[in-house]
């Protein structure tokens, strides 16, 4: 478990940094693309939509429609996202993220709408539909933190889809589109970081860090299972990435010298054999329920080590400001600081993913999913 000062300065910086998003509330590159836009329209889509469900690495805008200081609807964020629809759309990136990708990589529009985004409609959430929220979790506390979407109110906003679905193109297409989608799940690391580890909800006097994780497991399984019964067949389910590399986690661990935090990865890799170990026994208690694990952890870690992979340069830092710990409204575009080129690095801001790292997962992603068709 970390220790009472680390935790405390992790406590500390957070607060700094919903304070300082507070003031300033007041005050794909189409080119690079494994295929563009106008080509996917032509192809013939491989599932009839892509159905996301999680946090800020899969939520293309819906934090925008909420009462939140966590937002990324200005720029610099969607900087480099120049094709239609993009620009500064909500998501914590510079340009796409995964599910973006592998939609576009299944025949599908090369953007997934948010369910809450008042640009689209009904018609456009037919082929893709996200209702992740940024800095949401499995635990419904995580949730409270920032004051965003619980995972409990995406299922009910799945359920009020469906409805809408039905109406729009009949009951019988509606259960077509919703038993044969590509469900995207990435959740789980606002939980460690963002809460127990912040000691914000007092989950840390609750639980030990591996009951914490038994919790999350848990809460994993009762979505997964409601997600089911309400129709969902094939789902890919994300493990937690490495937590502790992640700029802002480093910044914080000045007292190890600057490097990831291992005691937090550590915590990631036993989390992630329980998730694993709970996706084993769903698949084989629930009928054609066709459920894939992503593992994130061992891609992240790998890039990081060997970042001529993909032609990075700085793994450790994000391209926004100082790149150490800005994100939301930290992140902004008076920043003299942010880097010109995204492209060389692993982290756009101090959390999340380049739109160049997201396109590599996605490929992983997209495979894994396909092999759900077999």
């Amino acid at each position: 478990m970390a220790s009472r000062q680390a935790r405390s300065s992790s406590m500390t910086v957070a607060l700094l940094l919903v304070a300082a998003a507070a003031v300033q509330m007041l005050v794909v590159d189409a080119a690079t693309a494994t295929a563009s836009p106008s080509a996917s329209a032509k192809k013939r889509p491989v599932v009839p939509a892509v159905i996301v469900f999680g946090d800020s690495t899969v939520d293309t805008g819906n934090n925008n429609a909420i009462n939140t200081v966590l937002k990324s609807n200005f720029p610099p964020y969607g900087r480099d996202l120049h094709i239609p629809g993009g620009g500064a759309t909500g998501r914590f990136c510079n340009g796409r993220l995964p599910p973006d990708f592998v939609s576009e990589a299944l025949g599908l529009p090369p953007l997934v709408p948010a369910y809450l985004d008042p640009a689209y409609s009904i018609q456009d959430f037919a082929t893709g539909v996200v209702f992740a929220s940024a800095g949401t979790g499995l635990d419904n506390r995580t949730a409270s933190v920032l004051a965003v979407l619980p995972l409990l109110k995406e299922v009910e906003y799945f359920k009020e889809y469906q409805q809408r679905l039905a109406k729009y193109v009949g009951p019988d297409r509606a259960k077509h589109i919703i038993s044969n989608a590509a469900y995207i799940v990435s959740v789980g690391t606002n939980d460690f970081l963002e809460n127990y580890y912040l000691m914000v909800t007092g989950r840390f006097l609750e639980f030990s860090v591996g009951e914490y994780s038994d919790y999350l497991v848990a809460r994993a399984e009762e979505f997964l299972t409601s997600i089911y019964k309400l129709g969902a067949r094939r789902v890919t389910f994300a493990g937690l990435p490495a937590i502790g590399c992640v700029p802002l986690e480093r910044t914080l661990n000045v007292l190890r010298g600057g490097g990831c935090n291992e005691e937090y990865n550590q915590v990631a890799r036993e989390y992630n054999v329980k998730v694993k170990a709970m996706i084993a026994r769903l698949r084989a208690n629930l009928k054609e329920f066709r459920l894939a694990y992503i593992n994130i952890y061992d891609a992240m870690v790998d890039l990081i080590d060997h970042p001529e992979k993909l032609g990075l340069e700085n793994v450790s830092e994000g391209c926004c400001a100082t790149g150490k710990i800005e994100m939301g409204y930290l992140c902004n575009d008076v920043c003299p600081l942010t880097c010109d080129n995204a492209d060389k690095y692993f982290f756009w801001d101090s959390f999340h993913p380049t739109e160049k790292v997201n396109r590599f997962f996605s490929k992983r992603t997209t495979e894994v999913w396909l092999s759900l068709l077999r």
